[in-house]
């Protein structure tokens, strides 16, 4: 059972946004509830341009970085673009290769095997360096806890700089520059930069050193709104220019890769920022999780639009692969759950079970059990696995208090990686299961839907002849892009009846039809894992009420209105 939590919130500015900006008093609480209190800050907020770019020479070790890169520039030096495996690190590869390329540099990218080698800049990566005669290697999206890893590259001469977002840990690596804004002593004013928008800052200033094309510059804005996006960071600030400008690009001038994934995936209409979460990321991910990242990077930084098409094909096969794998190890996973419906903690392990996958089928977990979960594989020598917590469960504290079971382990609040002996397995699941009952609160484990705004029917009336959408959507659509610290609105529609043609739709999904009690407008709408509440809807003789948002659904080539439906209660 989900709770409803509504917004209380006190409104001060919303009154004087309406007249000042002349929009309904709803939207105007919908920007007093993301800080925007005037008519400026509103528009800074609506319409992001890259003005609103911070320099980038703010950021620590940035002049240092930028000397060093010309410096091989000049000299005629080889570098390694070094990243993870993740859509984080393989879009900072990609943007960072081509660029060092497009200077004249010598230049190789090197990602890391998921299951040889694991997070971060491994020793066969540094040993790959050796072998290649590299004289810099330049890390994205980790390198942040690389200490003994950077000794052994500066014993080889190697210089090394770090673009990490990482928090940092009390000892720092031996680097020419370590770029992070969550370092001490770091000034640069906006804290919640992916790897990859760290890798954007760099570049941005090599351009203003080199004195290079701005748009040169911000061609590279896709594959940062793609990294941004992807990694979840805080949708305000930079982040929202960055996806915003991204976005504006990849609809108007799509480089070949995103060209390609596209196709692959018929994607019809103009890109929002969730097809980057739901609909690319996946795609790039993919790549790494069952193969290897760097036939993402190739696909990114194709000239050849036959290239990306073949790599495109490549891992839109593979990504097929990874969803067969996902929804098969989900349904054994629930199987296995079956006995543990009284527990606090999810924690499932199989032999035969896809390292690669077991992250998304935690995130799965949660949905049908809203409690922390743990997957894990046994390959014989370790247990290996993800870690997923719930909203406002430190998991990564849980881990720690009892670090004494792992070979290793790592992460952040929400989400970590784990690898044990087969051997503690049994001990690691009573533990886990202790430690989170003695700190978890059952309104913790209780799974809230957040709304912002009551509407009547008369909100969603559609205003305009030609215009499928209300004017509320076309106001709230430009609340985008939308992502964690800039959520999209949920809105609740109360004393609603089935319209005739509700019914459940793909086994589990509730396709609805409905209108409010006295009225005569109709609403198609879509509730995703509803299909289980379609008698509430039939049931005439009793209204019910929606927790949903606003979007638009395209099929076929038609666009039209629905609410995506969260849930409903009678």
């Amino acid at each position: 059972m989900k709770k409803w939590v509504f917004n209380n919130q006190k409104f001060s500015f919303a009154n004087q946004l309406k007249e000042d900006l002349g929009i309904p008093l709803i939207y105007a609480q919908l920007l007093e509830q993301r800080g925007i209190t005037t008519f400026d800050e509103a528009k800074q907020f609506l319409r992001p341009s890259s003005k609103d770019f911070h320099s980038p020479y703010l950021m620590l070790g940035m002049r240092k970085a930028v000397n060093r890169i010309v410096f091989a520039k000049e000299k005629g030096q080889r570098l390694m673009v070094y990243g993870d495996y993740d859509v984080d690190g393989t879009c900072s590869v990609a943007l960072m290769f081509q660029f060092i390329q497009q200077l004249g540099i010598d230049v190789v990218h090197y990602q890391p095997d998921r299951y040889k080698e694991g997070y971060g800049i491994s020793m066969a990566g540094v040993q790959s360096a050796k072998n290649g005669n590299i004289d810099l290697v330049i890390a994205l999206d980790c390198g942040v806890k690389a200490i003994e890893q950077s000794r052994e590259l500066k014993k080889a001469a190697i210089d090394l700089i770090i673009c990490d977002h990482h928090l940092p840990g009390n000892n720092l690596p031996t680097c020419v520059a370590l770029l992070n804004p969550k370092q001490q002593d770091c000034l640069y004013p906006f804290k919640d930069l992916c790897g990859c928008g760290i890798g954007f800052k760099l570049i941005q200033a090599i351009g203003e050193e080199l004195e290079l094309n701005q748009e040169n510059i911000f061609s590279f804005l896709d594959l940062t709104a793609i990294a941004t996006a992807a990694d979840l960071v805080p949708m305000i600030g930079e982040n929202r220019v960055i996806v915003k400008l991204g976005l504006e690009l990849m609809n108007s001038s799509p480089r070949q890769g995103v060209k390609a994934l596209l196709e692959t995936s018929n994607k019809k209409g103009e890109l929002e920022s969730s097809d980057l979460v739901f609909l690319l990321a996946p795609r790039i991910n993919a790549a790494g999780r069952l193969a290897h990242a760097s036939i993402a990077v190739k696909l990114l930084a194709s000239k050849s639009k036959n290239d990306a098409l073949n790599f495109a094909k490549e891992i839109e096969q593979i990504n097929s692969l990874r969803k067969k794998k996902d929804k098969t190890i989900t349904h054994q996973a629930l199987l296995l759950l079956e006995n543990d419906k009284d527990k606090v903690t999810s924690v499932v392990c199989s032999d035969d079970w896809h390292k690669g996958v077991v992250g998304i089928v935690a995130s799965r977990l949660i949905e049908t059990y809203y409690r922390p979960t743990v997957v894990l594989c046994n390959d014989g020598e370790f247990i290996t696995g993800s870690v997923r917590s719930v909203k406002g469960f430190d998991v990564h504290e849980i881990l720690v208090e009892i670090e004494d079971i792992f070979v290793r382990f790592g992460g952040h609040k929400y989400a970590a990686g784990v690898t044990l002996l087969p051997m503690k397995l049994e001990e690691f699941k009573i533990r886990f299961e202790e430690a989170v009952k003695r700190k978890i609160t059952k309104e913790i484990l209780t799974q809230k839907i957040y709304i912002d705004a009551k509407l009547s029917s008369q909100d969603l009336v559609r205003d305009k002849k030609n215009n499928p959408f209300p004017r509320l959507y076309r106001l709230v659509d430009q609340l985008a892009p939308f992502g964690p610290g800039n959520m999209r609105p949920v809105f609740m529609l109360e004393n609603m009846l089935d319209a005739g043609n509700s019914r459940v739709v793909g086994e589990t999904h509730l396709k609805l039809n409905v209108k409010q009690d006295g009225g005569n407008i109709t609403f198609d709408g879509i509730g995703f894992g509803l299909g289980h509440l379609a008698s509430t809807v039939k049931e005439q003789s009793n209204s019910f009420a929606i927790a949903f948002s606003m979007e638009k659904n395209q099929y076929n080539g038609h666009t039209s209105f629905q609410l995506k439906v969260r849930d409903l209660v009678s």
